[in-house]
């Protein structure tokens, strides 16, 4: 057997789809990694017979629970150490909550993440010093912005800068995720993907986190010994923020757990999602409501755009590359429709409230994510037409989702790093 390619897996898997020995000897260095990024690849190595041998042993092999190596275990329990630590910093040092928190709330868990796969993938130097450098930058920079800058605390760029980091960092991760092969689409989808498992992994994890510390403090209030503020202040916070890092492991070890929940839950959730929006819509206008002139029910309208177009961005990623399913892409397809509505009336609102009372950082913001997203909506409405009227399948959907993720980082960029200046730190 000559020696394991020093590659990607799925270059390598694809390299030797002919080589049966070869394959064999991948899926035994890492059996998780193998079938998590086989199954990825399988409809585009499928007319091969060796392909189809092996998808037929993954689906049958037993699903098991794969708890790594011990390295790997090692980085997980002190990624959750360190992390848990950088949350509790204010309570260690002189550090005031009310700065710290909002100004750096990303760099707890989604640093130590992207670490944790710049290692798995074996990112190359350069890379990962971009990475980090970038990172670096971002944690000197949120935290030189003023401290009293023209409106306080409350400075809209500040804000806006605050809110917009995590989604920075997030698309840091999301490069280490894909090991940095950036002409990929296919791995951004898979990102996706693994976002949408991650948060039901998570939520999991915190909800037995949740029984369990009620459980504890109950056990103990008992017999008398109370707990509660103890482990409130110190296990609870290790254990929020070990949530997504415990979690992040077991989806990329074990796969299987969630690869049939992520499209269940898309498939419940679609339907309910698409009438809960037609019927919102319709109080709407029975409650008379007014964007065009109520600021905070233009922010809710703005926050039920970004939720609904996740969940089709997340449902189109769950369904992978199959046939049409009929009734669930026409679903889609309304709720992509409806959607677009709704960033027409909410495009519509912000235009008016400049035109009306000028341009602020907040409206510059909600103008340039709406109309990147209504750009999105409206290729991903088209594609879906398609493939409602072809009953082919969403590969044409996911791509059109996969080659706007650079551009919603562009533009999270813009609002982080050129807001402040741009406007003054108002």
């Amino acid at each position: 057997m000559n020696p394991l390619p020093q590659q990607p897996l799925r270059e390598a898997i694809l390299a030797n789809m002919r080589d049966p020995s070869q394959l064999e000897a991948l899926y035994r260095r890492d059996r998780a990694a193998f079938k998590r990024t086989f199954t990825t690849l399988y409809p585009e190595v499928e007319e091969y017979a060796t392909a189809q041998c092996w998808k037929a042993r993954l689906d049958h092999a037993g699903p098991g629970i794969s708890w790594g190596g011990g390295a790997e275990l090692a980085f997980v329990i002190i990624a959750a150490l360190i992390a848990g630590t950088l949350a509790k910093l204010p309570q260690f040092t002189p550090l005031d909550e009310e700065f710290f928190y909002p100004r750096n709330i990303g760099f707890i868990v989604l640093p130590v993440l992207t670490a944790y796969f710049a290692w798995q993938n074996a990112l190359p130097r350069l890379q990962v010093f971009v990475i980090a450098f970038l990172s670096l930058v971002a944690l000197v920079f949120i935290n030189a912005l003023p401290q009293d800058p023209p409106l306080g605390p409350d400075s809209h760029t500040l804000v806006l800068a605050c809110i917009h980091l995590p989604l920075f960092l997030w698309a840091l991760l999301g490069h280490a995720w894909t090991g940095g092969v950036r002409s990929d689409l296919g791995k951004r989808i898979d990102y996706l993907r693994f976002n949408g498992e991650l948060l039901i992994i998570t939520g999991l994890l915190l909800i037995s986190g949740m029984l369990l510390t009620g459980l504890t403090v109950a056990l103990f209030e008992v017999i008398g010994v109370h707990i509660g503020t103890f482990y409130t202040e110190y296990i609870v916070v290790y254990g929020l923020v070990a949530a997504p890092i415990v979690g992040t492991y077991v989806v990329q070890r074990n796969p299987h757990l969630v690869n049939a929940v992520s499209p269940l839950i898309a498939r419940i959730f679609g339907p309910l999602v698409l009438i809960t929006l037609v019927i919102y819509l319709g109080a709407m206008l029975l409650a008379g409501k007014d964007p065009f002139n109520d600021r905070e029910f233009l922010i809710i309208f703005n926050a039920l755009l970004i939720g609904v177009m996740a969940i089709i961005l997340f449902a189109v990623a769950g369904s992978a590359r199959t046939p049409s399913r009929g009734i669930g892409t026409i679903v889609l397809l309304l709720l992509a429709v409806l959607t677009l509505v709704v960033d027409g009336i909410a495009l519509s609102a912000i235009i008016f409230r400049i035109s009306e009372w000028g341009i602020t950082p907040n409206r510059l913001a909600v103008l340039g994510g709406n109309l990147l997203i209504g750009t999105n909506l409206a290729w991903v409405t088209q594609r879906l037409a398609m493939a409602v009227r072809n009953r082919g399948d969403l590969a044409g959907v996911e791509d059109c989702i996969a080659r706007f993720l650079p551009i919603y980082t562009v533009w999270t960029a813009v609002v982080v790093f050129i807001f402040p200046f741009l406007f003054g730190f108002v």
